[in-house]
C-alpha cells in the first residue's frame, strides 16, 4: 500500500515499499493550479499510486507528468495515467521526446524541454536540467522547483529499506551502501561514471537545493549542496575507479 507524506509545501511523496527488493518506489505530486506528477511508477503500481493521489486531489486533473528518463519506475504507467487524466502531457527532455517517448511511451506528444527552460504550474516554477547519463540514460534530466528549492532528483541519493519519508540526517552512508552492494551483483554499474558525472553533480549542488526528492529512500531536507558534493565523492570512490 502506498503512503502519502507532505515533504514540502504542496509537495507530496507517494511511496510504495517492495520487500522483495528491499526498496521504496517514490512518486512526487505537486498540488497547484496545474498539478504535476513526477515519476509514474511501473504499471503494476498504477492502481495504488492513483488511489494515493486521490487522497490529495482528483487524479483526473493531473496536467503534467514528468520523469527523468525512460525506465519502468519512471514512466512505465504513463499510458494509464494519460488515459485517466485526459488533459495530461508528459514532460521529459527534448532528447527523450525525440528518441523514445513520443514513439513508444506517451499516448500523445510530450513536452520536450531543453536545458534551462521553465515550466510554470501556477505558483511554482520548475526549471528543467538536462543531465545526460546522470543518473543514467542519454535523455536523463531533473526538475528543480525554484520557489521552495526542491530538486526532483530521480535515482540520485538512492537508499534501500523501508525508511522515513524525509530526514535531516546524513543519507550519504546509505547511498554508499547501496552502490557497494549493487557492484557485487547483476545491478553493477547502475550509474555510469563518466567525464560528465562530477561536473553535473557540482552544477546541481550550485543550485543550493533545500530538499532532495529521490526515487528510492528518504527525501533529504537540509543543505542539499553539501549532500550532493558528498555524493560526488562517493560516486567517484565506488564507481569511478579504474583497474
Amino acid at each position: 500500500m502506498a503512503t502519502v507524506s507532505e515533504i514540502a509545501p504542496d509537495l507530496f511523496r507517494i511511496s510504495t515499499f517492495v520487500p522483495e527488493f528491499n526498496l521504496q518506489f517514490n512518486q512526487f505530486l505537486v498540488r497547484d493550479a496545474e498539478p504535476l506528477l513526477f515519476h509514474t511508477g511501473p504499471r503494476g503500481m498504477f492502481a495504488g499510486v492513483r488511489d494515493a493521489v486521490a487522497t490529495v486531489l482528483d487524479p483526473k486533473t493531473i496536467r503534467w507528468i514528468g520523469f527523468s528518463h525512460v525506465e519502468a519506475d519512471e514512466c512505465g504507467s504513463l499510458p494509464e495515467w494519460q488515459a485517466l487524466a485526459p488533459q495530461s502531457t508528459a514532460v521529459c527532455s527534448l532528447v527523450g521526446k525525440m528518441v523514445s517517448v513520443d514513439d513508444c511511451v506517451a499516448t500523445r506528444p510530450a513536452l520536450g524541454m531543453q536545458d534551462g527552460e521553465v515550466l510554470t504550474t501556477g505558483k511554482y516554477r520548475f526549471r528543467f536540467l538536462h543531465t545526460p547519463h546522470v543518473p543514467h540514460c542519454w535523455e536523463a534530466g531533473f526538475l528543480f522547483e525554484e520557489t521552495q528549492r526542491t530538486l526532483l532528483c530521480s535515482d540520485l541519493m538512492h537508499q534501500a529499506g523501508d525508511v522515513e519519508a524525509s530526514t535531516q540526517a546524513d543519507v550519504i552512508g546509505r547511498c554508499r551502501q547501496v552502490l557497494v552492494e549493487y557492484q557485487q551483483g547483476p545491478l553493477a554499474n547502475y550509474m555510469p561514471y563518466s567525464t560528465l558525472t562530477d561536473p553535473t553533480i557540482q552544477r546541481l549542488a550550485a543550485l543550493q537545493p533545500k530538499t532532495l526528492a529521490t526515487m528510492h529512500g528518504s527525501a533529504f531536507v537540509g543543505d542539499g549542496s553539501r549532500a550532493l558534493r558528498d555524493l560526488a565523492v562517493v560516486l567517484k570512490e565506488v564507481l569511478g575507479q579504474t583497474s
